[in-house]
């Protein structure tokens, strides 16, 4: 039980302050949210678009960066499994050794997106 409350830890934190945050600055770069001068080019870009083409540009960002989360995912837990240079451990206990492969806890009904993205309804398909 210990265990999966440190992975839930764990995924919690990538999915709010990594995910959720990416989605979140393209919502906001949609709305024309942001002041700063380097992203007024962007931000105009963005504006010239259909809702169509938005809703693209937003399913191809979040499969990006979902597949780039679990490339990292999975780059960890080998190097814990074949290197042994890696060791994440939250509540004093090793999350890698805990799971049968982190990238793996990502997606499913029960994963991380689902119980911890406030954008869980845009997980892509794996």
């Amino acid at each position: 039980m210990k265990e999966k409350q440190a992975l839930d830890t764990f995924g919690q934190v990538v999915m709010s302050d990594l995910r959720d945050r990416s989605i979140d600055f393209f919502e906001r770069l949609v709305e024309g949210h942001w002041k700063s001068p380097s992203l007024e080019k962007l931000q105009a870009g963005l504006e010239e678009l259909n809702e169509e083409q938005i809703n693209l540009v937003r399913s191809t960002l979040i499969r990006s960066l979902d597949r780039g989360i679990h490339d990292f995912l999975f780059k960890l837990q080998e190097q814990a499994d074949f290197e042994n240079d890696i060791e994440i451990k939250v509540q004093g206990i090793d999350i890698i050794q805990s799971s049968d492969g982190l990238q793996g806890e990502l997606f499913s009904e029960n994963g991380w997106i689902a119980n911890f993205s406030k954008y869980r309804e845009l997980q892509e398909e794996h």
